[in-house]
């Protein structure tokens, strides 16, 4: 269930950190009808899911995306949209996409007072680099009973420059790494592993728990403008 649950967290954050070109130019495409696909498989390789993401407008450098989340079977889940802003020379991603997409859906008709830091990603990224951290807290009112759950991204640091190759292609990639925390009741560590090309977007990531060992990945699947 926690390899699930921050697979949809990283599908979400992918689907964010693979769009934004143009005016930000460098890392991320940021052009109306771009499509892609990431799946998602758990540690010894099985799929658990797909997302077919799309670009679907771009306005005064604010993209929409629409977000189309199957299950292992191909059986659609949810569907969802989002939107970034484009700002000089980065992007910024609404903190809201932190959330995973089945609790959106199981919780959209309460109450919720959902705040936060916004995701930042800059397209001069450069080795030794450290980037911002980011946040989301989340109060949902149950009809008298309120639980409260957080997500933290820290430590997000540029490691290398590497080649990666997954089924869409082989991509030179900038390698990140970040922390992941979620409290909702109990605490959930997580190290987070990605790789992000140029004109592409993040291609692979990876989800470990606290002793090192893998949980599970995500890739880019297809990509097509």
């Amino acid at each position: 269930m926690k390899t699930k649950i921050l697979i949809l967290i990283s599908v979400i954050l992918i689907s964010f950190t693979s769009l934004a070109q143009n005016a930000c130019k460098a890392y991320y495409p940021f052009e109306e009808g771009t499509k892609f696909e990431i799946t998602n498989y758990d540690k010894k390789g099985k799929k658990e899911g797909i997302v077919n993401y799309e670009v679907t407008q771009v306005n005064n450098n604010v993209a929409t995306i629409k977000t189309i989340i199957f299950d292992d079977k191909g059986k659609e889940v949810t569907t969802m949209e989002y939107q970034i802003v484009c700002e000089g020379d980065k992007i910024s991603i609404d903190f809201k996409s932190m959330m995973n997409p089945d609790m959106f859906k199981q919780y959209k008709d309460m109450e919720m007072d959902i705040t936060g830091t916004n995701v930042e990603l800059p397209n001069n990224l450069q080795v030794g680099q450290t980037l911002k951290d980011a946040n989301m807290n989340m109060a949902i009112d149950m009809g008298g009973l309120k639980m409260n759950m957080s997500v933290d991204m820290l430590n997000r640091k540029v490691e290398k420059k590497e080649s990666i190759t997954t089924p869409a292609g082989t991509f030179e990639c900038f390698a990140l790494s970040y922390d992941n925390e979620m409290k909702m009741g109990l605490k959930m560590s997580f190290k987070i592993k990605e790789w992000i090309s140029e004109g592409i977007g993040v291609v692979r990531n990876e989800s470990y728990n606290k002793n090192g060992k893998l949980m599970g990945y995500s890739e880019l699947t297809s990509f097509s403008k």
